[in-house]
Parts: C-alpha cells; structure tokens; sequence
C-alpha cells in the first residue's frame, strides 16, 4: 500500500485488509482509472453503499440515545448529521482531500477542496470500511468520527443555514425567491407561517414561533427535496 494511503488509515484509526477498496475509495472519475473489466474506476460505487450504511448507523444510534423521540424528529436529526455540509466537515477534519487521486484538469479546479467531493469521499470511506471489515467496523468507525455532530445536533447546535444556502443556489440558477408570512395567536405567543415561492410557485412552507425559524423551515422544506 502507497505510503499515503498509510497515512490516511492512521487518520481514520482503521488498516484495511484490501487495500484496493481504499484506493478506490480516494480516486475521482477524472483521474482516469479502469477497472479489470474496462468499466471506470472511482469511487462512486462505494458512495452508494456508504450513504446507506450512514444513514442507517446514524438512525440507529438516534433510535437508541433518543427513546422517547418521536419518527420526525430523529428524521430531522439524521438529516443534520449526514448531510453535505457535515460530511465536508468531517472530510476536512480527516484531511481526506489531500489523499485523493484526481486528474490535473480538477486538480486546476480545486477538486481537493470542493465540499461535494470531501462529502462524497467520506460516505465511499465508509462503505469501503463496510465491505472490508463489515458491518461493526462500519458502525465503530461512524460512531467514533461523528461523535460530535451527533451531540450537536442532539443538544439543538448544529445549526444549518438554509435560507443562505438557497439563496446562493438562486442566485447561480436565476431564481426569483419570496417568502410570504401570515401569522397567528396573541402578541406573546405567535405562531409564524411561511410559503416559500420560486419562480412564482409555491416550492416550500415552514412554521415556528419566530419569522426568521419559520422562514428557514420553509427553505430547509425545499431543499430537502431538491
């Protein structure tokens, strides 16, 4: 195995017996490389099994620390803990950008970098731990480098920005944004309703007891389906 890759097996404290599934785990499709058969050689297929064995470690571990929660709120949970922005974050924290094999052409676009990379790399991590080690090896490795998310997002701090995040998605794709909000209940204790319109159609809607939470619901409404 390459020193590198070495290297990075000491980051994530797991040795793999078949050092090829951590290769594979790490090359990007511009780097080029082919399988045996001919077919490309990349990690999107093992992505796909990590995505899977993330999410359901993560539901399980919600399902056992959070016993009385109810199925939408350990929903909403997962969702914070396995998406982009936190699997970048745990990437960057690994380093794993800088153990990737890409070709020039994305190295010159800062592919390294790119948080839907990072993102990406991380689950086809997981899924190469799955199929080399199995299932607990999986589960130990989640549990052990997403720790601290879990515990933010239990304890309410994992905080994504959504309103921010669509607007920046509006603005790439030309989008016309507005939110339109009723509200209801005494002064003291409103409940705030928004409808999220794109475009002129309704794309999303969300409540809360403030307009700013019921305006970031109504964004994190739509993104979730994007």
């Amino acid at each position: 195995m390459p020193e590198r890759q070495k290297e990075l097996e000491g980051k994530i404290s797991y040795a793999f017996l078949n050092d090829a599934l951590l290769k594979e785990a790490l090359t990007h499709s511009s780097k080029g490389d082919l399988r045996p058969s001919g077919e490309r050689l990349d990690y999107e297929r093992l992505e796909f099994i990590g995505d899977a064995m993330l999410d359901a470690i993560v539901g399980a571990l919600l399902y056992t620390r959070l016993p009385d929660s109810k199925e939408g709120e350990l929903t909403k949970l997962r969702a914070q803990i396995v998406c982009e922005d936190s699997l970048n974050r745990i990437g960057q924290e690994l380093e794993v950008g800088a153990f990737l094999r890409i070709g020039e052409g994305e190295e010159r676009s800062s592919g390294r970098s790119k948080p839907s990379v990072i993102a990406d790399v991380v689950e086809a991590i997981i899924g190469a731990i799955y199929l080399d080690g199995g299932y607990e090896e999986a589960r130990a490795f989640v549990e052990r480098v997403f720790s601290g998310l879990v515990d933010e997002a239990i304890e309410g701090k994992l905080f994504r920005d959504y309103k921010t995040k669509l607007q920046e998605m509006a603005q790439k794709n030309g989008w016309h944004i507005e939110y339109r909000t009723e509200d209801q209940g005494p002064d003291h204790d409103k409940t705030f309703f928004v409808h999220l319109n794109i475009n002129g159609k309704e794309k999303g809607y969300g409540i809360g007891k403030s307009k700013k939470e019921a305006e970031q619901n109504a964004a994190e409404s739509f993104l979730g389906k994007a």
